[in-house]
């Protein structure tokens, strides 16, 4: 990939309740135009499940008090909650010259990269978008993209109480274990997880150079 002159623009958001960010980014992504810069969001949200576009209910166990939230990405039903790094992915994948496959490699082999930083043997699996570790799930993956151009993206578990996951599906699996840097022996806070994601990940899209933003848009 040709290396990028413009800047990748990192959006640090916070903590944020899922529906603003998502109704944020739908609108970014409409209001875009061939100019516009690629930005990577990231973000903690409350607790949530998140529905995607061919979500089967069976796939939701026992939400209780969690709110479910439709959303128009691929796949099935994953949970964010505290402790997971959630980085959203506004990107021209036209403009940068790839197709869907190869973005979802891109994002996969970001995570490998950052695990293998640490020791860590992960893998990605052709039948099941997301990255592995000793079959046990560490990120999930589900985009949507509208002329061209992404949005949603990835979520890597840090530190988090994993036991929501119990109640459901996880990606639409029935008994998918799912995993977390803490549990593999990896002490970072969301902070640091994204300083080290980050810019692996955009140097994979062709990015040299970046710029540090808060807020939403």
């Amino acid at each position: 990939m040709h290396p990028r002159s413009e800047p990748l623009l990192l959006r640090c958001l916070g903590r944020q309740d899922y529906g603003p960010v998502f109704a944020a980014m739908q609108a970014f992504t409409e209001a875009r135009d061939a100019a516009t810069l690629d930005e990577l969001w990231w973000v903690e949200h409350p607790p949530v499940f998140t529905q995607g576009l061919a979500g089967k209910a069976e796939h939701l166990l026992a939400p209780g008090a969690i709110p479910v939230v439709q959303v128009d990405r691929g796949g099935q039903v994953t949970y964010h909650g505290p402790g997971q790094l959630v980085v959203y992915c506004l990107l021209d994948v036209r403009r940068l010259g790839l197709s869907v496959r190869a973005l979802v490699s891109v994002l996969e082999d970001a995570v490998i990269e950052l695990l293998a930083g640490y020791g860590i043997t992960a893998q990605a699996r052709p039948d099941a978008p997301g990255v592995y570790v000793n079959e046990a799930k560490i990120a999930s993956l589900g985009l949507r993209l509208r002329q061209g151009r992404s949005y949603h993206g990835l979520s890597l578990n840090v530190a988090m109480d994993l036991e929501p996951f119990t109640r459901i599906n996880p990606c639409g699996y029935p008994g998918l274990r799912v995993t977390q840097l803490r549990e593999l022996g990896v002490a970072l806070d969301l902070d640091s997880a994204a300083a080290a994601l980050l810019p692996g990940l955009g140097r994979r899209l062709g990015y040299t150079c970046y710029s540090t933003i808060t807020g939403l848009p």
